[in-house]
């Protein structure tokens, strides 16, 4: 098994996590800490009950399964599992289980004692997603309840491990200060007009010229971008003998082991924000950085959660520049200026703090949390958001006047989509169209949807 950063610490994390509810864990990305500490806590062997490892998207948790895994000498479904929308891999023997954020919110509340399980530990938590946010709280309030055994650990790559630690009553944190090598950053100098796929092939012709000897790291915000650089790189790949890959959560398992798995054929690997942090390529010697993302958003057309382009920050450039240091000395190619980077915010702002928040609201109501003012969120929401994600729990039916579940409510629950395309659900089904519900809600969830002139 290759040494990590993490190992050195692994006994140090064991020993806080025996003697402690919960610790925070800092490493950077490439240090191990997705792989290596549910593994050494599999181990030592104190933990009863299975150890969830928490993701925040579909395809590292399975990546991480299938590693942990194979270090094991097993494949996933024996010791390690994991589940994710649509997919769950795993047995009677599933010790340790991956699961992505939204899988372990619908599992708390359909078992708000969390039966079965030792420990959480929540990996990546600085991506700050709600879903995560919302976990984290409900799993620290059990912990304080029900749960006095149930161990948390909260790993991140950037965030700073201070007011988490706090908030989890003076936790223990531990620091890997992980392995980079050197990685030599470039920026435009000024801006570039051309189409994203055009600045993508030149980027990589660059490349080429001088010298390329390894794989190419390409950050686009979405799969669509990722087709059309992909059609343009297609005679520059056949003349370089290169392999052009694409990787994003919508593939299909084998393509997605294909961006990731070794190969000694040189590949550019087209990759959505995925690959930021969870996901190490072995042999990465240059990144190029479009700077760009899709984030979430909600519509304000349907008021359902979507997803909008944007620049990345600074956190999350730095990050992407570091996935040509993994493993050796790379390079990183920016598709925008140097003044570019320093104008971007430092930091995300987490999801609790601009996303709409009626369905986290709709979870806390089903977990039996009346007032989600007195709730102890790591970081409270906006309360103009709160009263905004009320009234409209109001208005679909889903808790009454004086803010208790109704029994349309809970039919809701029982949907893993937003309230308003829940509502829409539970109407179908009382009118005997559910069939025709789900198909109009899956289409209204898909893409807004605009009458034409």
């Amino acid at each position: 098994m290759q040494p990590l950063p993490i190992d050195p610490l692994l006994p140090e994390v064991v020993g806080a996590l025996r003697d402690h509810p919960a610790i925070v864990l800092e490493a950077p990305p490439g240090a191990g800490k997705t792989t290596r500490v549910p593994r050494a806590l599999l181990d030592a062997g104190f933990v009863r009950g299975e150890i969830l490892v928490l993701q925040p998207r579909r395809l590292p948790t399975r990546l991480a399964a299938e590693r942990v895994a194979e270090e094991l000498g097993e494949t996933p479904g024996g010791r390690v599992g994991y589940a994710v929308r649509f997919e769950e891999v795993g047995g009677p023997r599933t010790r340790v289980r991956f699961v992505t954020e939204g899988l372990l919110l619908r599992r708390l509340l359909a078992d708000p004692e969390l039966r079965g399980v030792g420990a959480v530990l929540l990996d990546e938590f600085h991506e700050r997603h709600l879903a995560g946010d919302l976990v984290l709280a409900l799993l620290r309030r059990l912990q304080r309840s029900a749960r006095p055994d149930l161990r948390l650990a909260v790993m991140s790559a950037t965030l700073a491990g201070e007011p988490v630690a706090a908030w989890l009553g003076d936790a223990p944190r531990l620091r890997s200060e992980g392995r980079r090598f050197d990685v030599a950053i470039e920026h435009l100098e000024r801006p570039d007009e051309r189409p994203l796929h055009e600045q993508v092939v030149a980027a990589v012709k660059r490349l080429l010229r001088e010298g390329l000897d390894g794989h190419v790291l390409v950050f686009l915000p979405g799969a669509g971008e990722i087709r059309r650089a992909a059609e343009a790189l297609a005679e520059v790949a056949a003349a370089a003998e290169l392999d052009v890959v694409p990787l994003h959560g919508d593939l299909p398992p084998a393509e997605q082991n294909r961006a990731v798995r070794p190969s000694a054929r040189r590949r550019v690997i087209l990759s959505t924000n995925v690959a930021e942090t969870s996901v190490t390529i072995e042999g990465i010697a240059a990144v190029v950085d479009s700077g760009l993302a899709r984030v979430a958003a909600h519509s304000p057309w349907s008021g359902l959660p979507t997803l909008h382009l944007a620049r990345v920050s600074r956190a999350a450039a730095i990050q992407r520049a570091g996935r040509a240091g993994r493993t050796r000395a790379g390079r990183a190619l920016r598709l925008y200026t140097r003044h570019d980077f320093e104008s971007r915010p430092a930091h995300d702002p987490p999801e609790i703090q601009r996303l709409d928040l009626a369905e986290a609201l709709l979870a806390l109501h089903g977990a039996g949390i009346g007032d989600p003012r007195s709730f102890d969120f790591f970081e409270p929401p906006p309360p103009a958001a709160l009263d905004a994600a009320e009234a409209l729990l109001r208005r679909l039916g889903a808790i009454d006047a004086a803010g208790a579940l109704t029994d349309v409510g809970k039919r809701m629950l029982r949907f893993p989509v937003h309230p308003r395309l829940a509502r829409v659900l539970v109407e179908g089904e009382r009118r005997g169209v559910a069939r025709a519900a789900a198909a109009m809600a899956a289409l209204i969830a898909e893409r807004d949807l605009r009458l034409a002139a």
